[in-house]
């Protein structure tokens, strides 16, 4: 989460936390004026106004920095129209713009840091994030030209003139001191003469965030809503439709003492985990109805509880004189998010005591341990011989030890299976038919669909359990990518050698979801650099089993830590910014990037009417025969393919005759399949 107002601790945020939780309300300001009422206004006037807004003693920090903000802003302002928003809320972000000057033709977010020297890269990127946020989220804003502002108090540099602004409108942040702000506002408004904005209407527009599931995360921990974080454009499907049948289900199973097993399903990005995370947030803090997350995704798991971590460390230290520890919040987080394997453990400590959980969530639970692989590690780490149950049904019997009532919530995703071992979603149904007959099934309707892999077993399960279709468990849209929900469709199409489908879908999405192709690595990394504003995120993913790439400088041997990969900024050289080390399958699964380097491996081999697949063993490509094997190829590149937000570069070698494990037979193919569908080369 981005920190923000001048370096110091920032006034607590109270009130956009209870506005956040109504899904109908717009961005909040702690101060909103027609700019001749602003500049009539002394400033006390303004500063009480402001403090109005929080729940705590306004810090004398703080005051004297929005003293130093309204003179600035008064003396800059003189004589022109339009209205100013202080403190204007940025709920996907977690923070508050200081300034935004909304004029009929131009939208100006004013970052100001007080007593500051210079223009830093990080405060940049911070006043480029909300200018970004604005143009992509905030209905109001979608056709205004917008000119990000930081004004450092203490600095003498300043732009001189107005840089080009990218095709969507957004301006790279102009570097401004109190001296030079009107110069820099004259300069934007000259250029732009065409009225594009509503002044009296933007602040009531609404606001439709995307947030990534990092953002998300930390959203609903602080007590936000799904409803606050979540688009509301009639082409989403409504996130909290989901969420609030899934907490209705919990409460029936409650009060009637009922034993539930929900399955909600989704494509690729649709909010699945969000859903999620949004159900054990709110029942969090309930002795009655306590609920925990779970996934199986030990890096999703890591990076979540992170984030979260480092997230409220900030946020209670904004609120508390002394600064919390560490340690001490990371616990806590601990509780509201556990690996699966840690759970299943504790149920094998006792065999006859129930969960202290009475509603518990698994993610992406299609991965969940089939009896062959549960029995295997169970005689090789438990020293349990003979176990014979697969993990879903070991964590069935575990949850059915409650007497009274219990929920099992499965989150359910298609084609991502990509380890062996992985029993997919029949392995839950069949759990439920052999030995849980008295359980309550709920499933999503699109459960039946191939790629879940359930037809049969659900077959089978009718008659022999309560089971009930409800089509509100289904997320039929991504919401991964704000610029193009068709990502998956178009790499599925890909990836199912469907040339023509995946070429008529590119083309309604390219303009907004860019894609390219290269043979060369470094126009891919360049290419990448040149697309991302602000504090973007980007990095190099590639196959887990993608052995030739080294020659390339990516060893996929190589350890990545997801923390370090996703959460550290630009300055670490662990971070995915540098580019220098690839995440593969197993470490971005469930997480995103806002721009992808794909690279492609001679694993997955395009051969004129489908694939051939390929492990490297010892110094040589072998063929994969098993069915099982290919598959969990296929999904890995489907996994890879999804992962960015904005859009991405596929890296196809051209390969060198003088390595015979790298012929240029090998990826050549590849390569021209990918620009016959029409993706554009550089």
């Amino acid at each position: 989460m981005l920190s923000n107002h001048n370096g110091i601790s920032d006034f607590p945020m109270t009130k956009s936390l209870s506005v956040a939780s109504d899904r109908r309300a717009t961005p909040s300001a702690y101060y909103s004026a027609e700019v001749a009422d602003f500049l009539a206004a002394s400033p006390d006037s303004i500063l009480g106004s402001m403090a109005s807004h929080g729940q705590f003693a306004l810090e004398i920090k703080q005051r004297n920095a929005w003293e130093v903000q309204i003179e600035i802003l008064q003396r800059s302002l003189a004589g022109l129209s339009g209205r100013i928003h202080l403190e204007f809320d940025v709920p996907r972000i977690g923070s508050r713009i200081d300034a935004v000057l909304v004029t009929p033709t131009v939208l100006f977010p004013i970052e100001f840091k007080v007593g500051e020297g210079s223009h830093q890269r990080s405060h940049l990127n911070q006043a480029w994030d909300y200018g970004l946020d604005l143009k992509n989220f905030h209905k109001a804003s979608h056709a205004a030209p917008i000119v990000p502002i930081l004004v450092a108090t203490e600095s003498k540099d300043t732009d001189d003139a107005l840089p080009e602004s990218h095709p969507d409108g957004v301006h790279p942040p102009v570097r401004a001191n109190p001296d030079s702000l009107r110069k820099i506002l004259e300069l934007a408004l000259s250029k732009y003469a065409q009225p594009t904005v509503e002044v009296d209407a933007w602040s009531s527009a609404p606001y439709q965030p995307t947030p990534t599931i990092i953002e998300a995360a930390q959203s609903l921990y602080s007590r936000h809503s799904v409803d606050a974080i979540a688009r509301h454009d009639a082409g989403a499907r409504n996130l909290s439709i989901t969420s609030a049948r899934v907490e209705e289900l919990i409460d029936q199973a409650a009060r009637e003492k009922q034993k539930l097993i929900i399955f909600v399903t989704g494509v690729p990005g649709a909010g699945k985990t969000l859903v999620g995370l949004n159900v054990a947030t709110q029942k969090r803090d309930s002795s009655s109805t306590h609920a925990v997350f779970l996934s199986g995704n030990g890096p999703l798991v890591e990076v979540l509880r992170e984030a979260l971590t480092r997230d409220e460390v900030e946020r209670l230290a904004q609120q508390q004189a002394k600064k919390p520890r560490k340690g001490v919040v990371k616990q806590k987080v601990k509780a509201f998010i556990q690996n699966v394997h840690h759970f299943r453990d504790d149920g094998l400590r006792d065999l006859e005591a129930p969960p202290a959980d009475r509603v518990v969530i698994f993610d992406e639970a299609q991965r969940a341990w089939d009896q062959a692989m549960t029995a295997d590690f169970m005689a090789r780490k438990k020293k349990r011989p003979g176990f014979t149950q697969s993990e879903p049904e070991f964590l069935i019997s575990y949850m059915d030890r409650h007497p009274d009532w219990s929920v099992i919530i499965c989150l359910v995703g298609g084609g991502q299976e990509i380890n062996r071992g992985e029993a997919g979603i029949s392995a839950w149904l069949e759990a439920v038919r052999k030995g849980f007959p008295d359980w309550h099934v709920y499933v999503s309707p699109d459960l039946t669909d191939s790629e879940y892999a359930a037809g049969h077993a659900l077959e089978h399960l009718q008659g022999a359990a309560h089971i009930q279709t409800d089509s509100s468990l289904h997320l039929s849209v991504s919401m991964r990518s704000f610029r193009a929900e068709n990502v998956s469709k178009f790499v599925k199409a890909v990836l199912d050698c469907e040339q023509g489908e995946a070429s008529r879908i590119l083309q309604e999405m390219q303009s907004r979801y860019p894609i390219v192709v290269t043979r060369d690595l470094t126009a891919a990394k360049e290419w990448i650099r040149a697309q991302a504003r602000g504090s973007e995120r980007f990095g190099v993913v590639a196959s887990s089993s993608a052995q030739r790439l080294k020659p390339h400088a990516i060893d996929v041997r190589v350890d990545v830590n997801p923390i370090h990969w996703f959460l550290n900024d630009a300055t670490d050289t662990r971070s995915s910014f540098y580019m220098e080390d690839a995440a593969t399958e197993f470490q971005v699964q469930g997480l995103e990037l806002d721009w992808a380097c794909v690279t492609w491996d001679a694993d997955l081999r395009h051969v004129g009417d489908g694939w051939n697949y390929h492990s490297f063993r010892g110094s040589r490509w072998q063929n994969v025969h098993k069915l099982e094997a290919r598959q969990y190829l296929l999904n890995a590149y489907r996994v890879l393919l999804t992962r960015a937000r904005q859009g991405m570069a596929i890296f196809v070698p051209e390969g060198d005759e003088r390595d015979p494990t790298r012929s240029a037979a090998y990826y050549d193919k590849t390569y021209s399949y990918l620009r016959a569908v029409g993706l554009a080369s550089i």
